[in-house]
């Protein structure tokens, strides 16, 4: 299945380079790659799959779309990409969320992620589009392709502590970690745990705690095709 794409000039092509390596630099010294990606990763979850709205498109930037519980500290982000975006005025809000999903994914040595910009930010919001209306089956591959990185915070999600060791390096340890065990200092919450019981789940914990290239391919299609829910036309 080929995908159209909207057709970008060559200057913002560049652009886009520019505000990538500038963003490697800021999630490299803040080490908020965890959060960055929480960032794109809620702004595409929000597409509605029976009204076609919603998605990847910017709205994280509004306050009342911030303000939901499921998206606290998300703010954060917002204010740290503030001045880089500023650099950029002519990338929209939407692609450089995304961008920065896709630089988190970089910077941390996870794999390529194709990026392909074109996405126009959507001003008019009501903070309605909250995952539940995304695709089912999407939204389950995809949330399971995606396991946590970083570690959660009290004050924004009830929850305290990493879930792997090394939660800045983008590796396949969780699904090891996973199947070694609850181990002294890490989270293990039981949507976690769940995993290992759930018949069409186990095997998949497997197959990446022992294949990280897997692990990597099967990823990068399923941040791939969140990160355009909505976006291009097949």
């Amino acid at each position: 299945m080929v995908k159209t794409y909207p057709t970008v000039s060559e200057d913002y092509l560049k652009a886009v380079d520019k505000a990538k390596r500038k963003l490697r630099g800021l999630i490299a010294e803040k080490n908020c790659a965890p959060l960055m990606l929480r960032l794109a990763w809620h702004s595409a979850g929000t597409f509605d799959v029976s009204t076609k709205t919603g998605g990847p498109f910017g709205t994280m930037k509004n306050p009342a779309e911030q303000a939901h519980g499921a998206n606290a500290g998300l703010d954060i982000a917002v204010r740290l990409l503030e001045p880089i975006k500023e650099q950029f005025p002519t990338l929209s809000y939407a692609d450089f969320y995304q961008l920065a999903g896709v630089v988190a994914v970089e910077v941390t040595g996870g794999p390529d992620i194709p990026f392909h910009p074109g996405r126009q930010l959507w001003m008019l919001m009501e903070a309605l589009y909250l995952f539940c209306r995304t695709s089912l089956n999407l939204h389950r591959r995809a949330a399971f392709l995606m396991p946590p990185k970083g570690r959660c915070h009290k004050d924004r999600s009830g929850f305290e502590g990493a879930w792997t060791s090394n939660p800045l390096i983008f590796d396949n340890s969780y699904f090891k970690e996973l199947l070694s065990g609850e181990k002294e200092g890490l989270l293990q919450l039981p949507s976690d745990k769940a995993l290992l019981s759930d018949p069409s789940f186990r095997p998949l914990v497997e197959k990446y705690a022992a294949d990280d290239d897997a692990f990597f391919a099967d990823y990068a299609e399923a941040h791939l095709k969140l990160s355009e829910l909505g976006f291009a036309e097949a």
